[in-house]
């Protein structure tokens, strides 16, 4: 008997993965030009980032960049890379001093959005976009 994962099209799981990264991502770098004293500059100050005036507006617009670039699944495994350097920056800027601070349960808390969208970006990294993509449409 043959594995029935051999049969499985996985066109539409990696499709569904780019949409849930790429509009997170794309949702929180536009919240981060909104309201830039709550999500961007003004809590790159509180959290200490170095030059919080320019990764304030620098990370935002990568998010909407990749973002987009994930969701149309073109240079997915390029925008992957710059998500997954985010999302580490951002674990071990607020939710590693959360862990220290207010404990386990609180930091798995806050962290899960990190965590789901570090992981998806990892998934992307290793299989690309899919067929359903530009990237599968420009190297063919």
């Amino acid at each position: 008997m043959k594995p029935a994962v051999k049969y499985i099209n996985f066109s539409l799981p990696i499709l569904l993965i780019r949409f849930m990264v790429g509009l997170v991502f794309l949702s929180e770098g536009i919240q981060k030009f909104i309201s830039p004293e709550i999500r961007g500059v003004g809590r790159f100050i509180k959290i200490g980032i170095p030059y919080p005036e320019f990764f304030g507006y620098f990370v935002p617009t990568f998010e909407v960049m990749c973002g987009i670039l994930v969701i149309i699944g073109l240079y997915t495994r390029s925008a992957a890379i710059l998500l997954i350097i985010i999302m580490i920056t951002a674990i071990g800027s607020t939710k590693i001093p959360m862990l220290f601070d207010e404990g386990f349960w609180h930091m798995a808390h806050a962290a899960r959005t990190d965590w789901s969208m570090l992981l998806g970006s990892i998934f992307l990294l290793i299989t690309g976009a899919g067929k359903t993509s530009l990237d599968y449409l420009r190297t063919k």
